[in-house]
Parts: C-alpha cells; structure tokens; sequence
C-alpha cells in the first residue's frame, strides 16, 4: 500500500480533479495494474453532496455543490482537514460497514493521540466528540465512500484547523442537532494538518492491512 500527498497548502487540490484521479488509479487497482493506494489532500473549499442528501440540507444561499458517486450526504471540504481517498481492494464477501468501522477507527486513534477523546454515535458514520460543557455532541471526522468492483474509493475527511463556519449554511452530514468541531477547536491551540498527518498515516498503516488477513501488504 502506498501514500500519496496529492496537494496540501498552499497547493490545494481541486475537487473534480482529484475525483478524476480516484476515478483512474480505481480502475488500475480494480485491474491489478497498481497497488492500493492511499491519496491524502487538502481541497480548495467545496461543498459536496452524496446519493442520500435531501434537498433541505443543501445551502440556502446558492453556494455550489458538487454531486457525487459516494455514500452519505452533504458535507465541505477544505483547507485544514485532511482528506483521504484509500483506493484498496476490500476481502470478499464485501463488509462495507466493517470498512466505515475501521476509518472511525482510525480517526479515533488519531484523536486519542492529541489527548482528545473521541467515539461513535449509533446510528451515524463519523467519528464524534460527546457533548459536554464545550457543547453537543460534535463531528470531526466524516466518512463517504463508494465500493466498487471489490475496490473502495471515496473516504474520509478528518478536521485539524479548518474554518468551521461551513457548518453554518448546511445541514452538516444531514444530522439535525449536532455540530461540527476540529483538533484545533478541541484543544484550544493551532494543530496544522503537517503535524497530523503522520498519525494518520501510521494509523491506516495499521489497520487497512489488517482488513486483507490473506493479502501481500505492496510497498
């Protein structure tokens, strides 16, 4: 499995054109022409909308949304929060809640390494802070992914230092009464994407191979 930094700041990566990729390493993986491969990024801002989002959780002020080929609803992507496409071939027969499973899983590992507590929600994807005397509960990480083929694309969006006034003008994933929050935002002090980025790293080295328990992890 290999890492890939597609774009971090300033060279933000623009959202059709990381789809396009996802698009053409996904057929290579699917062909065994290229390894798994793990793209991490930062995008330039963008609002994007999987194949469960409602009408009413789309922006009220005519902000653009991209539609796209993912599970889950309308969520942002940015500047400070790292976006990651694993494109990895997934054992049959095909777990795709185990999958989502194992980024929260990740995502939460991440957190434990900040100090910050972090866990599930039932019924919900993500990863979540519970709500307490800082507020309700709260998102910082989000998962939408697409299993095609045998071959996952699509993944996650974990918050470091973004501007979370997004969440202001969307329903965020779709959830009513809840928020959004960040590192950052966590732990009352900058944490930039280039000091989170290695945990995240490190910690889907650990657990995407330990979804494939018969596969050649390639390097």
């Amino acid at each position: 499995m290999r890492f890939v930094h597609l774009g971090l700041a300033p060279d933000f990566v623009d959202y059709e054109q990381a789809w396009e990729i996802q698009r053409q390493t996904h057929a290579k993986v699917v062909a065994g022409e290229e390894p798994d491969t793990v793209y991490l990024l930062e995008h330039a801002a963008v609002y994007t909308a999987g194949k469960r989002t409602e009408p009413q959780e789309r922006p009220k002020d005519g902000t653009p949304v991209v539609d796209v080929d993912r599970g889950g609803k309308i969520t942002w992507h940015g500047p400070g929060q790292i976006t990651g496409y694993p494109i990895v071939r997934l054992p049959a027969p095909i777990d795709v809640v185990g999958y989502v499973r194992a980024l929260e899983e990740m995502m939460i590992r991440v957190c434990a390494d900040f100090g910050v507590e972090a866990g599930r929600v039932e019924g919900e994807s993500g990863t979540w802070i519970a709500a307490d005397d800082r507020g309700p509960r709260r998102k910082i990480g989000a998962i939408g992914i697409r299993v095609s083929r045998q071959v996952a694309m699509h993944g996650f969006a974990f918050n470091c230092n973004p501007d979370l006034s997004w969440g202001e003008v969307i329903i965020p994933c779709g959830i009513v009464g809840a928020g959004v929050t960040s590192l950052s935002a966590e732990l009352d002090r900058d944490v930039p994407v280039t000091e989170v980025l290695p945990h995240v790293e490190k910690h889907l080295a650990d657990i995407i191979p330990a979804l494939q328990p018969n596969r050649r992890v390639l390097t």
